[in-house]
């Protein structure tokens, strides 16, 4: 569980960069937004890749590659909701998915 908390430090460190560069407020809602928000693309780009939506004359290599970025964002961001609001992670996993991460 150590390095998803040191993992949480860094995602919030690059997000406090890109928040001061780009003059933005991350207030409460600013993070549950946001997380919506790359939700959306990552769907976005799985509709993409399943040939349910225009590929705008991208390949399936391409598509892969967003998708992997949009789930790091998605992580990222959920990350960062847990560590605005104080969500120790660790008995959450446990309750729900019954085992104790390491």
């Amino acid at each position: 569980m150590q390095h998803l908390i040191e993992l949480a430090g860094q995602f919030e460190e690059a997000s406090k960069r890109y928040a001061a560069a780009n003059g933005i407020t991350r207030n409460e809602d600013w993070f549950i937004l946001k997380l919506q928000e790359e939700l959306g693309e990552l769907t976005q780009v799985w509709i993409k890749l399943t040939d349910r939506g225009r590929r705008r004359g991208l390949g399936d290599a391409e598509l892969r590659e967003a998708l992997a970025d949009e789930t790091a964002d998605v992580l990222g961001h959920i990350l960062l909701f847990a560590n605005r609001n104080g969500i120790d992670l660790k008995p959450a996993i446990a309750r729900k998915w019954r085992f104790e991460p390491s």
